[in-house]
């Protein structure tokens, strides 16, 4: 490929408005609208709606909802609209967007155009070669790449018509662009192919993903690039008759500086909810309290920042002497995570964060048995696996396979279905009798060269590597002074003076059976992982004596008996489980109470959660535990749903308030951050990323066809990339309806953007903003909210305007109940 090339500069740019896609196994939350950031909200939402044919507000029945529930404050309404020029009653301006609305719905004859039959016919291969081991016989020639593979093929596709040898198209992609941009000027290359890369998001968001990835053992394998795939599709609408040019080039929106009125409707809402969310914080905190009164916890537990962990961290401060923190849920260390048992390794990190080390688990010297004894049950799942899957697939046994071994499929399958409970308990009894790979592994956190022929999970395979430089460049394991640094790095984000006997880092992992979105229930400071790896790293970092020695000079003094533990939180059952077989004798006393605490507090929180499922069910831990096995189960969990907030301060602030699950928790004591530099560190990672998981939710509650992926009912996952609905089509890129709604009337998710609460003085916020353009953009203009409560102005809340300009407010309101 040409550097500086004319097309990949135009490909490039054109490709900066459609978001990047993750595969279904590896589902990362981002806003579907991040190439629009860099304009205000309104006008994003309209380009969005001219190139992708989604709608961008809440529909006028929502709002309705809203306001006839009291979730929008009628004042806050009378300010907004007087302030936008808009006149009439609420009432009649509800009614004048639903007919607004009915008039633009009533457009759409719903016919079909050549560029339909593009898309249908281009799905199907990009499906095809994109397969990640789904499909039994594999597209010949993917290792050739997109175009060239295609091409290859396209003669014997009966949907190409005027093809029927390899000759009779462009011998490469480069080729088929040029024949297709022929004649067409320079200047018009960037709309052509930003109109042709939005025609099917999701499979361009897929190939960008792909194209970008890092050390991506398919894109290795089987290479595709934008070019490619819009030599393919331009090549298509040729042959099949459709327009190469849009018919009309999104421009400027009219009136781009007039707010649309469901704009104001939008802030009318989030300015109520932020209202109550600042009403209800403590004014009273002036840093955190944090040992200053002598007193020291039973255990400090660190959660991820998730929404989950709001609800547990409430029940677990109240089941006893505990304290609380928030963190992201990669707890700081950007690492590519290969575990005991896995095949492949993941990057355990956010997208925003490049992995900087490998690391893998490795048995203990004292654990070998149990690592030969969970070889031997894992061998032989894994060998009755492939031969179930070889009877099934085989064309010549697979009649005589299903009828004489349909009797067991048959009680199997009723049992999961009418009795999932039971199969919960029958799979928590085998679990309980096999070894669990932490248990007798440890982490390799350690800067190391394995010795020549040693296994890469230590009894179970003969692999070998390079252990100096492992999988694109990264070291294995890391340097003491980086150990210190990202255990430094934890304790200062977090503002940490003083230490408990147990401290106990809490990483969270979801668990479901038959869900395509499974991995968008776990940690997405994970990249849609578990986060109990994370969680077991940083606390053998911890532990460790020489990190301890180098904290100390660095400020840190951690005491001798204080105990870093891991651990990981089912978010389905609100079970926490303690990986405690290293912790000393001294320590088993302390850790038996913490597990018996644990246990209650998870009765309390499932008996929460059960509630906002309406399930009618009394004992909350059963019904979650019948949640996560039940094979019909569309909703095991509610997710994130519900997220509306991000406060960024110590736990005192919010530790009496109940936040219903919406917050993001970070912690943060400003009076340890003299320069600021945490909450920039704050500021430009966690705040960041959690303003994609908000617009992802909102985007995919307002628009689900769009922005979406339908009903769970409907879908159809195809080749361990995504879904459908239907048989074909565009993949889909969002969340479904069921991770969004109670029923068809009934949205649980409310579509808000995100407001952001940072105790800190304002100048030092102000400075960040100053020096991260790309943050103050995000604010600026309109894709999240800020407020600043000001400990040096008396805890006064401080709303951000716009262009570093600041609205105080002399009273706070009153903390109104949701």
């Amino acid at each position: 490929m040409t550097r500086n090339d004319p097309i990949d500069d135009c490909i490039a740019r054109a490709a900066e408005t459609v978001g990047t896609v993750w595969p279904l196994h590896s589902f990362v939350t981002a806003n579907p609208l991040a190439g629009l950031e860099d304009r205000p909200f309104h006008r994003a939402v309209s380009e969005a709606e001219d190139l992708f044919g989604g709608r961008g507000y809440p529909h006028p029945s929502v709002f309705r909802q809203a306001w006839e529930t009291g979730q929008i404050d009628p004042g806050v309404l009378r300010e907004e609209l007087d302030a936008h020029g808009f006149d009439g009653e609420p009432e009649a301006l509800l009614e004048e967007m639903a007919a607004s609305e009915a008039e633009a719905d009533s457009g759409d004859d719903g016919s079909d155009s050549p560029t339909d039959e593009v898309d249908r016919v281009l799905s199907k291969w990009l499906a095809a070669f994109l397969d990640q081991g789904q499909a039994e016989w594999a597209m010949p020639d993917r290792e050739a790449g997109f175009y060239a593979a295609w091409r290859e093929l396209a003669p014997h596709d009966g949907d190409v018509p005027g093809c029927q040898r390899a000759s009779d198209l462009p011998e490469t992609a480069t080729e088929a662009l040029e024949a297709a941009l022929d004649g067409l000027p320079e200047d018009r290359w960037e709309d052509v192919f930003e109109h042709h890369l939005a025609a099917l998001p999701g499979w361009t968001g897929l190939v960008k993903q792909r194209e970008d990835a890092d050390a991506d053992p398919w894109q290795d394998e089987c290479p595709v690039s934008l070019r490619e795939y819009l030599a393919v599709r331009l090549t298509l609408a040729d042959l099949l008759g459709a327009p190469i040019e849009p018919a009309e080039t999104p421009g400027d929106v009219d009136d781009a500086d007039e707010a649309p009125l469901e704009e104001v409707w939008l802030s009318a809402w989030e300015k109520s909810y932020r209202d109550r969310l600042v009403g209800g914080l403590d004014d009273d905190v002036e840093e955190s309290s944090a040992g200053s009164d002598g007193s020291r916890p039973d255990a400090q537990l660190v959660f991820c920042i998730d929404t989950r962990s709001e609800i547990i961290r409430r029940h677990i401060e109240a089941a006893g002497p505990y304290d609380t923190h928030g963190y992201a849920g990669f707890f700081g260390v950007p690492m590519r995570y290969e575990g005991y048992d896995s095949d492949v390794a993941v990057d355990a990190c956010p997208p925003i964060v490049d992995p900087e080390h490998r690391v893998h688990d490795r048995p203990a010297e004292d654990c070998r048995g149990d690592a030969s004894a969970y070889d031997g049950w894992r061998h032989l799942v894994s060998a009755g696996r492939k031969h179930l899957k070889s009877l099934k697939t085989n064309v010549a046994a697979a009649f005589t396979f299903v009828e004489g071994a349909g009797s067991a499929y048959g009680a199997a399958m009723a049992g999961r279905t009418l009795l999932p409970a039971a199969v919960h308990d029958l799979t928590d009894a085998v679990d309980e009798r096999t070894p669990d790979p932490h248990e007798f592994c440890a982490p390799t956190v350690d800067s190391e060269t394995r010795p020549e022929g040693e296994s890469r999970t230590g009894t179970g395979s003969a692999a070998t590597r390079d252990e100096a430089h492992a999988d694109g460049g990264l070291p294995t394991g890391m340097t003491l002074e980086e150990k210190a640094s990202y255990a430094e790095a934890a304790f200062d984000l977090m503002g940490w003076e003083s230490f408990a006997r147990l401290v106990v880092f809490t990483g969270h992992a979801s668990e479901t059976t038959n869900n395509p979105f499974d991995a968008s229930l776990d940690c997405g400071a994970c990249a849609g992982n578990p986060g109990g790896p994370s969680a077991r790293v940083l606390a053998e970092i911890c532990n460790d004596p020489e990190v301890r020695s180098a904290l100390r000079d660095r400020g840190h003094d951690i005491p001798q008996d204080t105990v870093f533990l891991a651990a990981e939180h089912n978010t389905t059952t609100d079970e926490i489980t303690l990986f405690d077989d290293d912790v000393p004798a001294s320590h088993e006393e302390d850790v038996d109470g913490l597990r018996e605490d644990l246990a209650e507090a998870r009765a309390a929180a499932a008996a929460e959660r059960t509630e906002s499922m309406r399930t009618g069910r009394d004992d909350g831990v059963r019904e979650t535990e019948r949640r996560a096995a039940d094979w019909a189960e569309t909703r095991p969990e509610w997710g994130l749903a519900g997220n509306a907030s991000f406060v960024i301060g110590p736990r005192e602030l919010t530790e009496d308030r109940d936040l219903d699950g919406r917050a993001f928790l970070h912690s943060y004591d400003w009076s340890t951050d003299p320069d600021g530099d945490a909450l920039e560190a704050i500021m430009t990672g966690p705040l960041v990323v959690t303003q994609w998981i908000n617009n992802q939710y909102y985007f995919a509650t307002v628009d689900n066809a769009v922005y979406g992926s339908g009903s769970k009912v409907t879908q159809n996952p195809v080749g361990n990339v995504g879904v459908y609905q239907g048989n074909g089509g565009d993949v889909m890129t969002g969340l479904p309806l069921q991770s969004l709604k109670v029923d068809d009337d009934q949205p649980y998710h409310q579509p808000l953007r995100l407001t952001a609460v940072i105790h800190a003085p304002v100048d030092r916020v102000e400075e960040i903003l100053q020096r991260h353009e790309e943050v103050a953009q995000l604010i600026d203009n309109g894709w999240l909210r800020l407020t600043v409560v000001d400990p040096e102005q008396d805890n006064e809340p401080v709303h951000y305007q716009g262009d570093l300009e600041w609205d105080a407010e002399p009273q706070k309101v009153a903390a109104i109940a949701d």
